[in-house]
């Protein structure tokens, strides 16, 4: 039972990772690539190494895989945000059909109040 809900895991967690991976190529703008990367690639790589875990039962194996999933976790977001923030304060535009850009509308605000 265990290798069957591992095996699930590992297709689904593929799955997520594949959509990423498509969205780096697809989409049109840094800001939007980063957005694919950081959750489709987080929430896949988290479940394939959360399927280590069921495939192979709790081992010192399982125990790595946990600790890489948490590691993931904390640095994948903290990454992205910087490689956001560091592009927009370097002056990379929006993609042109961009709604909004709150992150302009918080600097903006905070320099009329300085």
């Amino acid at each position: 039972m265990n290798e069957t809900i591992g095996l699930i895991l590992l297709i689904v967690g593929v799955s997520f990772d594949v959509i990423g991976c498509i969205g780096l190529v697809r989409l049109p703008d840094i800001y939007n690539r980063l957005q694919a990367a950081t959750k489709c690639v987080t929430l896949g790589t988290c479940m394939i190494l959360l399927s280590v875990l069921f495939y192979t039962g709790f081992n010192p194996i399982a125990i790595k895989a946990l600790l890489c999933i948490w590691f993931v976790l904390m640095t994948s977001p903290t990454g992205a945000h910087a490689i956001a923030r560091a592009a927009h304060r370097s002056g990379i535009r929006l993609w042109e059909k961009s709604v909004m850009d709150k992150y302009a509308d918080d600097r903006e605000g905070s320099e009329d109040k300085a």
